[in-house]
């Protein structure tokens, strides 16, 4: 029988996560297209947008295992004109040693759970780079179906990349008037 393995937690981020969290979404800015950034930002930006996402009441989770954060994901405001406060966008990122794990699964999944019950009606995500299948299933996986792919939009590492639109609906989504504040 192979071993246990270790419990991976899903909670809500504390500020003394941002320096693991910054290590992880600096990786994926470097070495990746899921971001479109550049630069990889400091924890003090990564402290101020998380801040900013906070005193708005969207969630921010971090996946934890043997007191180490693997993985982060968060919602936010998908657009920022007011007939979009219903709808919001998911970001997700694991350590580079976490893929392929069922982590993002999991993350992702307390994440939608996170956003129903605030209320929220339609999440929306945007893939960076056509080629990044396991984010494209991992969305699949939770209920949400492609709904666009808008071509050659970024460009990093010397190629031009697309992102991918995926929706899905949240709660009674569509059927009955919003009920947020």
């Amino acid at each position: 029988m192979p071993p246990a393995s270790p419990i991976v937690t899903i909670r809500a981020a504390h500020t003394t996560d941002l320096p693991a969290i910054t290590a992880i979404y600096a990786h994926h800015v470097l070495h990746g297209c899921a971001s479109f950034e550049i630069e990889a930002p400091s924890v003090e930006e990564m402290t101020q947008r998380m801040e900013t996402l906070r005193a708005r009441d969207f969630p921010y989770l971090v996946a934890e295992q043997d007191g180490s954060v693997i993985g982060y994901a968060y919602a936010g405001p998908y657009h920022p004109r007011i007939a979009y406060r219903d709808t919001v966008e998911d970001s997700i990122y694991l350590a580079p040693d976490a893929a392929g794990r069922g982590i993002g699964t999991t993350l992702l999944g307390a994440l939608i759970a996170e956003c129903v019950a605030r209320g929220f009606r339609q999440m929306m995500a945007l893939v960076g780079d056509s080629a990044n299948l396991p984010s494209i299933r991992l969305h699949e996986r939770h209920g949400f179906r492609t709904v666009g792919t808008l071509q050659s939009v970024g460009y990093k590492f010397g190629r031009w990349l697309d992102v991918v639109l995926l929706q899905c609906e949240l709660g009674s989504g569509d059927r009955t008037p919003p009920n947020r504040p």
